[in-house]
């Protein structure tokens, strides 16, 4: 059943939101398209260049790139975030707009880091409310004259994706918090329809609309041969999808500036699948940390099974044959910008102002935004607990909290407001004196000279977030403190500089200042004592925690930061045009199925017709999710399969066999009614060529003492992993955790291995892990070892095989598929010989074929049943069990029981 969010998608991608309203775009431009119904399943087969949508809409693509010519041939990177890095103002006559580079965004300093010859190009929406009449002439004006494409939303719908949904929904839960109930919500006042921060599938609806807008704005202007896009943080999630579907073949980077919040808190999320499947869309998925990326990554093999590998120092996750690269990277501050504000005339003296002003005093310094979570209140009690702590600083140390106002709304931040204005009150009432308030707390826009002023004065900078993503206020701090060489603002000019950092454990700068006391804000004791030491520690130690982190600050900067997220970006891009893919999936669902080049569907005319020709064919059939779906609860061959199978082996011409991992007593009953079926159980260590032959063994293997050895080591691993067991066979131990905690599943089996590995180092046995399985075999029997035989006893009996059909879908049968490959080059096949070496399901294999699933692989079997000639000419299968009589036999191997019957 499809859920609802894949058909709001639907809806929405046609335009179907009537509920909101008209999105407020104004007129479109003329290369500006309406949106289609998207399919219920889109399959696009093809190489990479050939993966647009239809030729109308390559038409309109053409259009629209043509209205924004690049400044540079070449290529270009599009930013896109959800504010432009522009200030808008109306002009004092209130005819038009005046524009101007918003200097404090960071987004504008990314270009710092971007090669010279690549042009940066922003799409975004403003922060002015531009009539619809003015838009086009705003559009035009920002394009031509800072590279600026705006987005516009109606004020409804703004106010519903970007209040209620991003600020009142996915901010607080990326923050950790989760909504129990409805007046936990920043958005409440905003949005008074809704519950509050419990989801509503209204907004939801409103964020996926609000990115289709800027998907279009971005179609607008893209040229997808040339381009990079790179779209920032939790506003914009679903745009990756839009943009993947439009054009396969596209380079699309994020990056989140918020906290990736761990799976227990992330699965609450009711549209979690849909937001991680159009994140992974992308090329390349940045974070400001490790715990973020590790969270996202837990989330993924949690929720999609996926699992992620680290290659020379890079992280990836496969991705249907693409490989997302996860990218860790904290961001930084533009030294530029804070030194020339630094030099200004006026900062110099604002600073010799304040140095007037708190002369003798220790200046303890907070700076945040207001909101709750920033642990303003917190703050203010471990300052009060440290004066109780030590009276010695009562008249001497000041906090000086700066809180910017706030940009959401709700009564949980009017709550902690108001608690921040009565704990305030009661530090300057306890212990302030004539000429000395404790505290001084700033509550308004506090500029930019303003707060580097603060800066400079400042003994120590407090953070005290509960969460936050990243937090640059340290390292503008640290800036400020090394100073201007020459300026009288730097403090002690003539001598070394100094700087003290508390900062919270909750926030993604912690990790980069190694040299800051960090704290847990929630420990208000433990805060109190860092305060305590953060201004009482020697002034060499100041110096030396100042310049570890001054020499990080000023080399970890925002265009470092941008410059190696780019060529990340073009590393993680650089396949893009070699392999063929193929764009399924509807909705959310949507994704490109890369594979190599040389892998291709297997066509049902071509093998159809090379089977007519062929006049000794050998087919080798696994079982479990070949013939039978891996989920399907009845396991047994349904009748249309043994009409199929029999079909097939009453062709003389044709040697029919079953080679699955399932034990012989789980194969044999299954097909008791296919009297000429061959089959190979556990891999091929047992082997049966018809029904009336008895089972015997490929190889001399016989002593299993090993067994005793490995299955106490698997005993102490199913008792310590809940939902795990032993599979027990006669020639093998399987573990099984595909029912056991998936992480904690994994690591076991990881561990398990090692030690099965070290406690069998001396054994005839293989020790391998594959799909939530680790699996301890004889050495020497594989899949790949039961098709070289059937092949190389062919030849030997005069019957050399000239058609090969080789199917199976998971690991073991890879070793079927890599010796089939390589039969022609030692002369085991007739030459010319058509090798049909086929995976079930659309993935990396060392098969050439593929089939998308059971389905398909059952038609295909049927067509060839068609094609056969059932009346008998030689009993070829008479002949080869005759001839495996002369094959060194073992004696069977003493069974020991089976648990379960399970595998492919």
């Amino acid at each position: 059943m499809m859920s609802r969010s894949y058909t709001n998608l639907l809806d929405l991608a046609a335009g179907n939101f009537a509920a909101l309203g008209p999105s407020g775009g104004g007129r479109r431009r003329s290369g500006s398209f309406g949106m289609k119904r998207m399919p219920r399943v889109m399959t696009v087969p093809g190489p990479l260049s050939d993966l647009d949508d239809d030729d109308d809409e390559q038409a309109a693509t053409s259009s629209v790139a043509s209205d924004v010519p690049s400044s540079a041939v070449g290529e270009r990177l599009i930013v896109v975030a959800n504010q432009l890095p522009v200030v808008a103002r109306r002009r004092a006559d209130g005819r038009g707009w005046v524009f101007s580079w918003d200097e404090d965004s960071l987004l504008l300093r990314l270009r710092d880091g971007v090669p010279d010859e690549m042009e940066v190009f922003f799409v975004g929406s403003l922060r002015a409310d531009v009539p619809p009449a003015e838009q086009d002439e705003v559009s035009q004006t920002l394009i031509d004259g800072f590279r600026c494409a705006p987005v516009f939303l109606s004020p409804e719908l703004n106010e519903r994706f970007y209040h209620h949904f991003c600020k009142g929904y996915l901010w607080p839960l990326f923050h950790y918090m989760l909504p129990f109930a409805a007046q936990l919500s920043p958005a409440t006042e905003a949005a008074p329809s809704s519950d509050g921060g419990r989801f509503d599938r209204s907004a939801w609806e409103a964020y996926v609309l609000a990115n289709k807008h800027f998907y279009e704005k971005v179609v607008e202007v893209i040229n997808p041969e040339d381009d990079y896009i790179w779209v920032h943080d939790y506003h914009l999630m679903a745009l990756p999808t839009f943009l993947r579907r439009r054009f396969n073949r596209l380079r699309i980077g994020f990056f989140l500036h918020s906290p990736f919040p761990s799976s227990e808190i992330y699965r609450t999320l009711p549209v979690r699948e849909e937001v991680l499947r159009t994140l992974l869309n992308c090329d390349l998925i940045g974070f400001h940390t490790f715990d973020y990326a590790r969270h996202f990554l837990s989330c993924c093999s949690r929720m999609l099974g996926l699992e992620y590998q680290s290659k020379r120092g890079y992280i990836g996750l496969e991705y249907f044959g693409r490989t997302v690269g996860i990218k860790i990277m904290p961001m930084g501050i533009h030294m530029g910008q804070l030194q020339s504000v630094l030099r200004l005339p006026e900062q110099e003296q604002k600073v010799a102002e304040l140095r007037q002003r708190f002369e003798g005093k220790s200046v303890l310094l907070g700076v945040d935004d207001t909101d709750i979570f920033k642990g303003i209140n917190l703050k203010l009690l471990a300052f009060e607990t440290m004066l109780r702590m030590h009276p010695k600083w009562q008249g001497r140390a000041v906090l000086v909290q700066i809180a910017n106002p706030p940009r959401g709304k709700g009564k949980e931040l009017e709550t902690i407001q108001a608690e921040i204005r009565v704990t305030c009150e009661r530090i300057n009432r306890d212990f302030g004196q004539t000429g000395y308030s404790p505290v001084v707390f700033i509550d308004r826009n506090v500029p930019s000279a303003e707060r580097l002023a603060y800066y400079t004065i400042a003994e120590c900078v407090v953070v005290t977030a509960v969460r936050d993503g990243m937090n640059l206020t340290p390292y503008e701090y640290i800036v400020c403190r090394q100073g201007i060489p020459g300026s009288e603002s730097a403090p002690e000019v003539s001598g070394p500089k100094k700087s003290m950092l508390v900062v919270s454990e909750f926030i993604g700068c912690s990790p980069s200042l190694s040299g800051a006391i960090r704290i847990n804000p929630w420990n208000i004791e433990t805060t109190a004592e860092a305060l305590n030491e953060a201004i009482s520690v020697s002034e060499q130690e100041k110096q030396l925690r100042h310049g570890k982190h001054y020499r990080y600050v000023s080399t970890h900067d925002v265009s470092y930061w941008s410059r190696s997220f780019v060529q990340d970006l073009e590393r993680a891009c650089k396949d893009h045009f070699r392999k063929p893919c193929w764009g399924i999936g509807l909705g959310f669902g949507f994704r490109v199925v890369a594979l190599d080049p040389h892998f291709s569907k297997l066509n049902l005319d071509t093998i159809v017709m090379s089977y007519e020709k062929a006049k000794s064919r050998a087919i080798l059939l696994d079982y479990d999710g070949t013939l039978v779906p891996q989920a399907s609860i009845n396991k047994e061959p349904s009748a249309e399969i043994v009409s199929i199978i029999n079909t097939l082996c009453s062709d003389s011409n044709n040697i029919v066999s079953i080679v699955s991992g399932r034990s012989r007593d789980s194969l044999g009953p299954m097909f008791a009614s296919c009297p000429k079926l061959g089959l190979a159980a556990e891999h091929g260590y047992f082997l049966r060529w018809t029904r009336d032959e008895e089972w015997q063994t490929i190889t001399r293997t016989s002593d299993f003492g090993w067994m005793q050895m490995a299955e106490p080591v698997m005993n102490l691993y199913t008792e310590a992993t809940d939902g795990s067991y032993i599979e027990t066979k006669e020639t093998a131990l399987v573990w099984h955790h595909q029912d056991a905690d998936p992480g904690f599943g994994s690591s076991q089996a990881k561990e398990m291995l090692d030690h099965l590995e070290s406690v069998l180092a001396n054994e005839p046995v293989a020790v391998k892990s594959g799909q939530f399985i680790v699996e301890v075999k004889p050495q020497g029997v594989s899949k790949g070892l039961v098709a070289e035989k059937i092949l190389t006893l062919m030849k030997e009996k005069g019957r050399q095989a000239d058609f090969v059909l080789c199917i199976g879908d998971d690991r073991s049968d890879e070793d079927m598929f890599e010796n089939i490959a390589d039969v022609m080059k030692r002369n085991i096949v007739a030459p010319k010989t058509p090798l049909f070496a086929c995976t079930v399901g659309q993935k990396p294999s060392k098969a050439r074929f593929y089939l998308d699933d059971t389905f398909e692989v059952v038609n295909m079997l049927s067509s060839l049943a068609d094609a056969s000639d059932p009346d008998p000419i030689i009993e070829l299968e008479d002949d080869l069990a005759t001839s495996v009589s002369s094959i060194d036999i073992s004696d069977e191997p003493p069974k020991l029981g089976n648990r379960r019957d399970e595998g492919s």
